[in-house]
């Protein structure tokens, strides 16, 4: 546990704001590690219009993660500009509304745990009080319950602790990295949306699996509805049917 970071639960409570009123504005939005979840990407690719591989390729950077064994999305940092988040302006965040789950929390941390006999999952909290942030002088106290409403963090929370069980099983089912074809089965069923309905009802990759009318309509033009059959088909093609990864492979001629 590092010492700039404290323990809390839901109902505790800390002191935070930020603003352009704070002299350290915007500092933090430089030189990090960005990773963006699914429901990040698909905020982001809708706010600015664009399609889910348009926005992949012109914003981040993909790698797969070294404990997970799982292709991970990156943003990319303006590098001609000291390494900046690309949406960040001298007035603040331009995607405010739609901006990550990770600046959404901040200064919080939410770590997940999952039982292995009940699969029940606990929720801890980690208050990360760097030096450098003056946003502890400001504001007024509230809870980490508070923060988290006030904040939209909890859709975020929901889909992201979709991928979460989809990495816990992974973990204990699959070691190591995973081949080239459930690498872009995976990066696209989660994070290349617009790409995973054309697929879907132009390649129908999806054809022979028990899903009913209702589903196919909603995703047709709803990309919530999208990621979570994206999210539970992979778990189905990795975990439950792992032999359909070639068959899916190979009806598309390499293509998921």
């Amino acid at each position: 546990m590092s010492k700039y970071t404290t323990p809390l639960l839901i109902d505790d409570t800390f002191r935070f704001s930020c603003s352009e009123t704070v002299s350290c504005f915007n500092q933090c939005c430089r030189d990090l590690n960005q990773f963006l979840t699914p429901y990040d990407i698909l905020r982001l690719k809708n706010r600015f219009g664009i399609p889910s591989d348009i926005f992949l390729e012109k914003y981040t950077s993909m790698h797969i993660g070294p404990e997970s064994g799982l292709p991970v999305i990156s943003l990319k940092m303006r590098y001609d500009s000291k390494y900046k988040c690309p949406f960040v302006t001298p007035s603040g965040c331009s995607v405010y509304e739609d901006r990550p789950s990770s600046c959404r929390m901040y200064p919080l941390v939410r770590i997940l745990s999952k039982s292995r006999e009940t699969g029940d999952i606990a929720e801890q909290y980690m208050l990360i009080k760097e030096p450098h942030c003056l946003g502890f002088n400001c504001g007024h106290t509230q809870t980490v319950r508070e923060w988290i409403e006030n904040q939209g963090v909890d859709i975020y929370n929901k889909m992201n602790d979709m991928l979460m069980d989809i990495i816990s099983l992974k973990n204990r089912l699959i070691s190591g990295s995973i081949d080239k074809k459930a690498q872009k089965i995976f990066s696209t069923a989660c994070y290349d949306l617009d790409t995973f309905r054309n697929q879907i009802f132009e390649k129908g990759i999806l054809k022979g699996l028990n899903i009913n009318t209702s589903t196919l309509d909603a995703v047709k033009n709803d990309d919530v509805a999208l990621l979570k059959l994206g999210m539970e088909w992979v778990k189905q093609a990795f975990f439950i049917y792992p032999g359909s990864l070639h068959s899916i492979h190979d009806k598309n001629t390499g293509k998921i």
